[in-house]
């Protein structure tokens, strides 16, 4: 054979979209409402763009001002780099999952099997509730930027408009969500690179009064605010911006070819972490001091408080200042659009294994699950509670369910993935097997686990002492930390019904291969090249591109 023949078949081998071995194996076990197939719509496009930019949205253009305002400009970039870097462990250990295992409700479903099936319960309705108690809160912050331009208007007509257009986008299946995320992630892309050219330029004084500002605002009122309180505070914002990065795991059940498309997006991180925040927001710490008074009420919706538009309105640019809060409200639909994806798909995949009403479990022939689907739409009409003038107070405790699901999910995530290796090797596995492999193996976890358990305790302390002259106060801490308690009660309460009190599942015991598509060892000698000083540098660029 010839050496293009033989490098034709090896391209063949790595783009075939199934190319694994043990296709006949039954696709999970410990499913006891077995329901129709989720289709495959999603495409490698949309997969990228779900992993740079499907959770840009109000944490980053608004959020990131109170974060500022705590902490300090030096504060807010260690503080989101320290969650980037947690979530860019925590991906690779997804990645490795979901090749391997491209399976209905994907990281819920890695901690039933790996970890512990009460854990996994746990886990998945507090995510669930998440994204199910975020919809109708988006609904009313989309509404809230649109003030921005008409006050006269009741948000509880852009309420009924963004539910309206949910709804019709629910119609189109995955390949419906998948496609308009990859419009609203490319705006979101291109206002975030645009912020960072403009950014330059008002910082060596292009535009305003023309003085040049350089980093001044680091020195006078400082690189750092409120001590120790303030940068705990940072983590707070800083989880809940990069919250929604997981659901490219989510997604693998429904994506065409996972064994390329989701390492490639997992890898995206990188790209998102580096660029669309920490330099976005290294920018943004030097031409906006922290103590900026209208700082405190950049949180929720106030979009006429984001810091970047204040930002651009110093600058005296009359017109910028109203795109970049229509960005913000495309930003605020987008995550919207990806509550209804979260929450469906990972009901669904609980009420299949009896951990969720069982009529969850139904899949329409068009591959939307579609009871689901009317539950999340349902939690929309919460929005016009919004409305009312104590409204917004519901939704705090609302949003207080939830509030530390991401990083539950996260430490969960890179937990699963280390009991899984742990698994993989007593039973005398060959890794060779693993179609992806994440560059630090469970190493890399370890770290990512670490920086969870870090996050949780900085959050725990910031929810008692937000500020260094505060002193604790019951409300405050449970609106901060109310989730975790929930937690606990979840996982006690499976427990308490299953009658299995074991910490973990034996790892003799966990089934490695039902639902795997693992290589088989030929197959992957063909695909893997050989590891030479001279491609080096090119490994180094695909590991981390």
């Amino acid at each position: 054979m010839s050496d293009t023949t033989e490098k034709q078949g090896r391209q063949e081998t790595a783009v075939n979209p199934q190319p694994y071995a043990n296709q006949g194996r039954d696709e999970e076990v410990g499913i006891v409402n077995k329901s129709g197939q989720l289709h495959t719509d999603l495409r490698g496009r949309h997969m990228q763009m779900i992993a740079i930019g499907g959770a840009i949205g109000a944490g980053l253009f608004i959020g990131s001002g109170s974060a500022l305002y705590k902490g300090g400009p030096a504060a807010l970039v260690i503080g989101y780099l320290i969650v980037g870097v947690m979530l860019l462990f925590t991906m690779q250990a997804l990645a490795e999952l979901a090749v391997l295992y491209p399976v209905n409700g994907a990281f819920y479903t890695y901690v039933v099997r790996f970890v512990d099936p009460s854990w996994g319960f746990a886990i998945g309705w507090d995510y669930a509730i998440a994204w199910l108690t975020v919809l109708p809160f988006e609904l009313i912050a989309a509404g809230i930027t649109i003030e921005f331009w008409r006050p006269d208007l009741n948000v509880a007509i852009w309420v009924t408009v963004f539910l309206v257009v949910l709804t019709l986008i629910q119609i189109f299946g995955v390949r419906g969500y998948g496609e308009v995320e990859f419009v609203l992630s490319m705006i979101k892309i291109a206002a975030c690179t645009g912020f960072i050219i403009l950014g330059i330029i008002i910082d060596c004084g292009g535009v305003g009064n023309g003085e040049y500002i350089g980093a001044k605002y680091w020195y006078d009122p400082g690189a750092f605010q409120n001590g120790f309180n303030g940068f705990a505070g940072v983590f707070v914002v800083a989880a809940f911006a990069f919250g929604g990065t997981e659901l490219v795991g989510l997604a693998a059940a429904e994506s065409a070819n996972p064994r390329r498309a989701i390492p490639m997006a997992s890898k995206q991180v990188f790209f998102r972490i580096a660029l669309f925040y920490i330099v976005n927001l290294f920018i943004l710490g030097l031409i906006l001091p922290s103590n900026d008074e209208r700082l405190k009420n950049a949180s929720g919706a106030n979009s006429s408080y984001s810091p970047f538009v204040l930002a651009i309105e110093d600058a005296g640019i009359a017109v910028l200042p109203s795109i970049f809060n229509a960005v913000i409200t495309i930003s605020v639909i987008s995550v919207a659009n990806s509550c209804t994806f979260g929450s469906t798909r990972t009901m669904q995949a609980m009420a299949e294994r009896g951990m969720a009403p069982k009529f969850l479990s139904y899949v329409d022939p068009a591959g939307r699950p579609l009871w689901c689907v009317v539950v999340q739409l349902a939690f929309g009409l919460l929005g016009y509670i919004g409305v009312a003038s104590k409204g917004l107070d519901v939704f705090t405790w609302l949003l207080s369910l939830s509030g530390l699901s991401y990083l539950f999910v996260w430490g969960s995530c890179c937990l699963a993935h280390i009991r899984f290796r742990l698994a993989w090797k007593s039973q005398a596995r060959n890794l060779k097997e693993i179609p992806y492999r994440t560059p630090l193996g469970i190493w890399g976890s370890a770290i990512g686990l670490g920086l969870n358990i870090i996050c949780l305790i900085a959050t725990f302390y910031n929810a008692l002492y937000p500020s260094p002259d505060a002193q604790p106060d019951a409300a405050a801490f449970f609106q901060q930390y109310l989730a975790a308690p929930i937690v606990i009660a979840l996982y006690l309460s499976w427990k308490a019904w299953s009658g299995k009190w074991q910490m973990w599942i034996n790892l003799n015991d966990i089934d490695l291969m039902a639902g795997a598509r693992p290589l088989d060892i030929d197959e992957e000698d063909e695909i893997m090249e050989k590891r030479t000083w001279a491609n080096l540098p090119l490994r180094i660029v695909r590991a981390l591109f």
